[in-house]
């Protein structure tokens, strides 16, 4: 029986970084998410590599371990988790040169 992998496009507040989101499974564009929309796709067991993009900006890579009929869920935003409080501004601003800070993919 396949795994399902799930994300889902949502932010809490305002986003800056809006549009449709590629979602690239094991280095493979495999569909897009929409802004309040969930993406899901049957997988195979085991192991993967999963990210999302847009235009030159991307989320870091997250690896992840699926088992039969496991549903993997996946969060993505625009809007980084900054633990600092103050930060945010320059997370935003380091993204620029470095556009793999740009999106936020985490495991729900």
């Amino acid at each position: 029986m396949p795994a399902t992998l799930k994300v889902t496009h949502a932010a809490i507040g305002a986003e800056v970084r809006r549009g449709d989101y590629d979602v690239v499974l094991d280095g493979e564009r495999v569909g897009s998410v929409e802004m309040n929309r969930s993406f899901e796709l049957p997988i195979d067991p085991g192991h993967h590599t999963l990210e999302v993009r847009n235009g030159r900006n991307s989320s870091r890579r997250r690896q992840f371990d699926a088992a039969d009929g496991e549903v993997v869920a996946f969060r993505c935003s625009g809007k980084g988790r900054v633990p600092v409080p103050g930060v945010g501004a320059v997370a935003f601003l380091l993204s620029f040169p470095f556009p793999g800070l740009a999106l936020s993919l985490h495991r729900e």
